[in-house]
């Protein structure tokens, strides 16, 4: 799946304490919000534009609805967009794909 990817963090607005499996959130974890795929599943997301991956696994529901309906695919939490690209940039076209 290709798509765009933010990022969200603590501090984001409207950002809960838990996540949708009940999990504390914690924005630096390697951890992800998508709804196309179960709680628990490990998935590689790869910027597009640098080749940079990173694992991440699933624990939150998101993008939003209507950013889905924009082309947004995928949330990371700001330490696992960190590792593909600057979190200046906001947005970025990735590929995900499942690990396990």
């Amino acid at each position: 799946m290709q798509g765009a990817a933010s990022w969200y963090a603590e501090f984001s607005p409207g950002i809960r304490q838990t996540t949708a499996n009940m999990e504390i959130f914690d924005h630096d974890a390697m951890t992800c919000a998508i709804w196309d795929f179960p709680f628990g599943t490990i998935l590689e997301v790869t910027n597009l534009d640098n080749g940079k991956t990173v694992k991440v696994r699933v624990n939150d529901r998101g993008p939003a609805k209507k950013l889905c309906r924009q082309g947004r695919v995928i949330d990371l939490t700001m330490a696992s967009f960190e590792k593909i690209a600057n979190l200046d940039e906001g947005l970025v076209n990735v590929e995900v794909r499942i690990v396990s």
